[in-house]
């Protein structure tokens, strides 16, 4: 829908644009240093319309269209007027808690530099199965669909487990927290949400 839509073209061209301003790009990216040394606190948000190359760019879009509709749509359904304002914030609050880890872990380390929408996407693809739990998901990665919310936990646990071993330049705290956020953040929006959630995966009645 127009949000979503409309987030993708942002991103898409702002990191077309980068691709080929390396100066722009090296602005525009998340450096902790810069940020707690520079006061350059717009990298909390710019980062995230970054990317590294197409395939990270490509992978993070697809990801957010299939997503980002179905969120979009319920949140109108959901929120009426307010939907769009929420869905901003949805979007926008994952960029910003995803990232703030590693601002904690490398704000003193000049070489540390971050960029791409994972932490937001996150933040959608959660929101999206808080709620529809049942909704099956599949992935690259996974060769079958299952419900979103057994992908979900697994996907939490693989990652938790991931920001604390891996050293594969893979942002694993953006993807954790960034899912955290969406599911907090949607259900303090509507608190009913959660007894729905348990109510579709069998565990209330």
């Amino acid at each position: 829908m127009e949000i979503t839509y409309g987030i993708i073209l942002i991103t898409v061209v702002a990191s077309i644009i980068c691709f080929n301003n390396e100066e722009l790009f090296t602005r525009l990216r998340f450096n902790a240093f810069d940020v707690k040394h520079s006061n350059q606190w717009y990298r909390f948000f710019s980062y995230g319309f970054l990317h590294a190359g197409w395939l990270h760019l490509l992978v993070n879009m697809v990801v957010l269209y299939s997503f980002g509709q179905m969120v979009e749509r319920i949140y109108h359904r959901l929120f009426l007027e307010k939907y769009i304002l929420y869905y901003i914030l949805l979007y926008m609050g994952g960029l910003l808690l995803s990232i703030i880890p590693a601002f904690g872990k490398h704000k003193n380390n000049v070489f540390y530099n971050a960029v791409g929408a994972s932490g937001a996407v996150s933040a959608v693809i959660f929101a999206s199965i808080l709620l529809i739990p049942n909704a099956p998901i599949s992935f690259f990665f996974i060769p079958v669909r299952i419900p979103g919310w057994v992908f979900g936990f697994l996907y939490i646990a693989y990652e938790f487990y991931m920001s604390r071993r891996a050293k594969d330049n893979i942002g694993h705290d953006a993807h954790f927290w960034g899912a955290v956020f969406g599911v907090i953040f949607t259900i303090l929006l509507k608190p009913s949400l959660a007894t729905s959630f348990l109510e579709q995966i069998g565990i209330l009645h």
